[in-house]
């Protein structure tokens, strides 16, 4: 069968919000479709499918909810993640 998957993750080298980037990426099959790339500030799409998903995703709230992401997600988690025992 088919698999379709999405994958989220943090890049960052301080605490600082400049210092973070938050990364979501679609996956069909092992192949990324579309990315949302916190750096680029919006949606990316790798293949057909994918760049009517970015066009669309764009346009809407779900851009704005992947945004928020960044701060809801990376900096709330950064000091869980890697605090010192």
């Amino acid at each position: 069968g088919f698999k379709m998957f999405w994958v989220h993750h943090c890049d960052f080298n301080s605490t600082e919000p400049k210092d973070i980037k938050y990364v979501l990426s679609y996956y069909y099959n092992k192949i990324e479709f579309t990315r949302f790339d916190s750096d680029v500030g919006k949606f990316v799409g790798y293949t057909e499918y994918g760049v009517k998903n970015a066009e669309e995703w764009n346009s809407g709230a779900y851009l704005t909810q992947a945004k928020a992401d960044k701060e809801r997600y990376c900096q709330h988690n950064i000091g869980v993640w890697y605090s010192n025992p």
